[in-house]
């Protein structure tokens, strides 16, 4: 947007401002969190503080680098606001976890490390953030934030905590527990759970889809093709005691596991089914895809599992089933894409499809994110910046995409 359009968006801008921003304290810390989502917004291909403050007229350096680096307002009412008002407004039918790289010029910058950079595609420097998303068809946006604090940022003893702010007590966790803690966060803001989408760098871990079932909620997520498995139909048995005065063995499945991609082979391409699951902007998005239930392999049952089973001998040696989807498209040798579900195998095979691919959303929405919004574009290096920062883009991003999806609003061209 150029200035003008801005200048056009001053009153809906203000009153959508007034909403998110009314846990802050003071006056002037609504009117500089206005001013940088305008400058957020504002035309230019790089968005740290200077340039932004430089295109606006009442932009200033100083007051905007203390209030995002230095001014101690919570980031997390923000957040609850800006999620509690997209979900009521574009009523989501997933939320999808990501995450996404930030890549950095030196490892001063709070989380930096050499690991995967996914927005260089190969291991850089960066710092990574796991991200929670409202998402439909139509919309996407960000509802929660956690910051990927590698092993080596978990020394308390390391100076670069102390310069960047990490609070005390706050070490590393894996990107699927960060995800975990961002879902328990949305559901205690009163969020109503939708189904839980997410690449295969969750799903193919057992205890991220357990946690989520402990949840109470559904989830889609990717998974690898050589993840083994039992068909949904196989059952264990358990074997004679050794004598008189051996303890009894645990049920067990007698048949090796195979690999999905084989369980998937073997039921061949009879079962293969044409779905049409939206249109894209070349026409109809249509494959063929397979539904069978499985017992993914090597999984014992989580805590809260053997609790409703009656302790660990009451457990029947049975595996949790799960739904597998698997894409085979035409003219495909062997099928291309796999996904484990907890919904039923019976489930309309249209939705199954559409959850298993509506990550592509975000995909889309994260370029405006990093390209028009300046996601990855903050120099600041503390955690608290951080934080302020993504807040302020998803609030910024909120508010356009509630624009462009409100008939009544006239979005700039």
């Amino acid at each position: 947007m150029d200035l003008g359009e801005i200048e056009e968006l001053r009153e809906s801008l203000g009153e959508f401002v007034a909403e998110v921003f009314a846990s802050f304290k003071r006056k002037d810390q609504r009117e500089w969190g206005n001013c940088y989502l305008r400058g957020l917004m504002l035309d230019g291909r790089r968005k740290p503080i200077q340039p932004m403050a430089e295109r606006l007229p009442d932009g200033n350096m100083q007051a905007l680098q203390q209030f995002v680096s230095q001014s101690t307002w919570d980031h997390v009412p923000v957040l609850r606001s800006v999620a509690m008002k997209v979900a009521s407004e574009i009523s989501p039918e997933a939320w999808v976890i990501d995450d996404t790289s930030f890549p950095k010029a030196g490892d001063q910058s709070v989380g930096a490390t050499r690991q995967w950079c996914g927005a260089l595609g190969k291991k850089s420097l960066c710092q990574v953030g796991v991200s929670l998303h409202a998402v439909t068809d139509a919309a996407s946006v960000p509802l929660n934030w956690r910051l990927f604090l590698p092993a080596e940022w978990a020394d308390p003893d390391d100076g670069r905590r102390a310069r960047a702010g990490v609070p005390d007590g706050l070490g590393h966790r894996e990107k699927r527990c960060l995800a975990l803690d961002a879902l328990d966060e949305a559901l205690g803001w009163g969020l109503t759970g939708r189904v839980v989408v997410a690449d295969a760098g969750y799903g193919q871990t057992h205890a991220f889809r357990a946690a989520v079932a402990d949840r109470d909620l559904d989830y889609v997520v990717a998974v690898r093709g050589d993840t083994i498995a039992h068909p949904g139909e196989a059952v264990p048995s358990a074997p004679e005691r050794e004598g008189r005065m051996g303890a009894p063995r645990l049920p067990r499945y007698r048949e090796l596991a195979r690999s999905l991609k084989d369980l998937v082979t073997a039921a061949g391409r009879r079962r293969l089914r044409r779905c049409t699951w939206r249109q894209g902007s070349k026409g109809a998005m249509t494959s063929r895809f397979i539904v069978l239930e499985v017992r993914p392999a090597g999984v014992a049952p989580t805590k809260a599992a053997r609790e409703r089973a009656g302790g660990r001998g009451g457990w029947d040696g049975v595996l949790p089933a799960e739904t597998l989807i698997a894409e085979w498209p035409p003219h495909q040798d062997e099928p291309t894409d796999y996904w484990l579900t907890s919904l039923p195998a019976d489930t309309a095979l249209r939705h199954l499809v559409r959850m298993a691919k509506i990550r592509w959303r975000i995909e889309h929405d994260y370029r405006e994110l990093k390209h028009g919004l300046g996601l990855d574009h903050f120099e600041g290096r503390t955690w608290r910046g951080w934080h302020h920062h993504v807040t302020l883009v998803t609030a910024a991003h909120a508010f356009l995409t509630l624009r462009r999806l409100d008939p009544k609003a006239q979005a700039p061209a």
